[in-house]
């Protein structure tokens, strides 16, 4: 028959594997729905981390798209900078070689070279620079050469915005050689076919001198009088004042 002793271990032996058999998560509903709920979690976590390397891809593929259609831009600005610089290039070139055939026509031996007829100062030049290179001649005191430069110039421009300029010059250039009856019929042409060109009142003033040298004492004084009147407070006014003084003073 067994001892208490015997009975005693039998029963701490039942308890210890009852114990054994309740820690062992396999079996404990507990464990059992942490394990499902941390497996479940990781799978969330792995469909959150794939939808980050998605978002990533995405913007990857955008800014590599940005970049491409601004290297395009950038292309397409280095592609317009260098036809700029061309045609900047070409313009200079242009420009020198006028100023060298003005430089030329001007400061070379053009420069005592009458003109032949029909020939313009500056050949193959815009119609300022032609322009230019009559009035120099005729700063030069060369008022044939002069003379011939701004006809031509009339004769190519004649639409050209300093073709009253040309037309007055042109007169001019026989008044002070004293051809006083070829001014006439010039500086009329300025105030006949120009007569908003800022020329009107000093070519009106050099008809009334014109006339008094040719002792036309009354158009002289009409011509005169009408710069006063059309152009008051001009500096072609105060001189006509100060011819009609002089008139009165000789008694013309």
């Amino acid at each position: 028959m067994p001892t208490h002793r015997t009975l005693l271990g039998a029963a701490a032996a039942a308890v210890l594997l009852a114990g054994c058999a309740m820690q062992n998560p396999q079996e404990d509903p507990v464990v059992v729905k942490l394990n499902e709920i941390e497996r479940r979690l990781a799978a969330v976590e792995r469909i959150l981390a794939n939808g980050s390397l998605v978002d990533m891809a995405v913007q990857v593929d955008n800014l590599q798209r940005a970049t491409a259609e601004l290297r395009g831009r950038t292309e397409s600005l280095e592609h317009q900078a260098g036809e700029t610089t061309n045609r900047q290039r070409d313009l200079y070139q242009d420009l020198d070689q006028r100023i060298q055939l003005l430089e030329q026509r001007l400061q070379g031996g053009g420069a005592d070279t009458p003109l032949a007829p029909g020939q313009l100062p500056v050949p193959g030049g815009s119609d300022r620079d032609n322009y230019q290179a009559a009035f120099e001649l005729l700063k030069r005191q060369q008022y044939a050469d002069a003379a011939a430069a701004f006809k031509q110039f009339l004769r190519n421009y004649p639409d050209s915005d300093l073709a009253d300029n040309a037309q007055y010059w042109l007169a001019e250039t026989y008044y002070v050689t004293g051809d006083f009856e070829q001014a006439l019929r010039e500086f009329a042409v300025v105030i006949d076919d120009h007569p908003q060109s800022s020329k009107v009142a000093d070519a009106l003033l050099k008809m009334g001198y014109c006339n008094f040298e040719l002792k036309r004492w009354d158009a002289a004084r009409d011509a005169l009088r009408r710069v006063q009147r059309e152009f008051p407070d001009t500096t072609a006014a105060r001189m006509a004042d100060q011819r009609l003084d002089m008139m009165r003073e000789q008694g013309v």
